[in-house]
């Protein structure tokens, strides 16, 4: 087998789940082939450079093999090899996913503990009254 459909490669090399989902993202111009934008029926070869994204990981592979069966991990791995700027701007992308300070920490205040709303309301009682005489 010389060459595949790239919707059918890239769910064999185990880059997406089914090969709907890999059509989906190449519908959507996430996958290119030696830099051109790949359709789903496109065939990809021994040799070809595909670029592909999934989520904000961007991934630039070098295709080692073809296969139309999905096998297990280590099998498709040796299908592909990924390209050494490709994986340092994962590391880097990963490392800043790491050190980049979580949203909600940010927040000062959220919704009171049950602590919080009894003290609140004893200063509201203290503070407030209905009756007349005040």
């Amino acid at each position: 087998m010389n060459a595949l459909r790239i919707d059918k490669w890239l769910w064999a090399a185990r880059f997406f789940k089914t090969r709907s989902i890999a059509s989906e993202e190449i519908g959507k111009s996430r996958v290119q082939i030696n830099g051109q934008d790949a359709k789903a029926s496109r065939e990809v070869k021994t040799g070809d450079t595909v670029r592909l994204r999934q989520g904000a990981i961007e991934r630039t592979v070098k295709v080692l093999g073809v296969s139309g069966v999905r096998g297990p991990a280590p099998v498709a791995q040796g299908l592909y090899e990924e390209t050494p700027e490709s994986i340092e701007a994962r590391q880097k992308a990963a490392e800043q996913h790491r050190l980049a300070r979580e949203p909600a920490l940010s927040i000062e205040q959220g919704r009171p503990t049950k602590r919080d709303r009894r003290q609140i309301e004893r200063n509201w009682n203290d503070r407030w009254s209905a009756g007349i005489d005040s």
